[in-house]
């Protein structure tokens, strides 16, 4: 058996470890796709075929050993940014805010920062995107799921003669 991907799922492949986008990298491997919905479907099943899977897994462990980045390592990072809280930042104290040494700031908060920046109003302290690190934390989890609606007849006649039988040994054994 051949284990080596078609040039249209190495596509998908590669430009799905990009974002981790199924949707975007199935419209960039088959760009005849048009519908959003279509594609989604189908960079769903792409991700559940085994090569693809293979394919994936290995660059990963690839990329870890040169990067030296480990799925802990980033998963505590998200960790960081969805559960940071600026009251460990900043006090209130009546209509004054006053903001913590950065020295005295925990590394952990330190990573949920995005940007602190001056303006004419004091200091603006801008923390990382925290819904997306709870989303990604919760697809890790595997709280969501990726589900896929179909419609229509489908005809099974080998299924609707066993259904006709077991309802037939059924009514027999009333």
């Amino acid at each position: 058996m051949q284990d080596k991907l078609t040039i249209k799922q190495k596509i998908f492949a590669d430009e799905y470890l990009i974002d981790f986008n199924a949707t975007r990298a199935y419209k960039i491997a088959y760009p005849s796709v048009k519908k959003e919905e279509t594609a989604a479907q189908a960079g769903s099943r792409m991700l559940r075929n085994v090569k693809v899977k293979k394919y994936l897994e290995a660059k990963t462990k690839e990329f870890e050993k040169t990067a030296k980045v480990t799925k802990d390592q980033v998963l505590q990072e998200f960790v960081n940014i969805a559960f940071a809280d600026i009251t460990d930042l900043v006090e209130i104290k009546g209509s004054s805010v006053i903001v913590q040494d950065i020295n005295a700031v925990p590394k952990e908060l330190k990573r949920a920062i995005a940007s602190v920046k001056e303006t004419k109003y004091g200091l603006e302290i801008k923390f990382h995107d925290k819904v997306r690190a709870l989303e990604n934390l919760g697809r890790h989890l595997g709280m969501y799921v990726d589900k896929v609606e179909h419609s229509g007849n489908i005809s099974n006649p080998i299924l609707e003669s066993i259904n006709k039988q077991l309802m037939n040994r059924n009514k027999q054994n009333e």
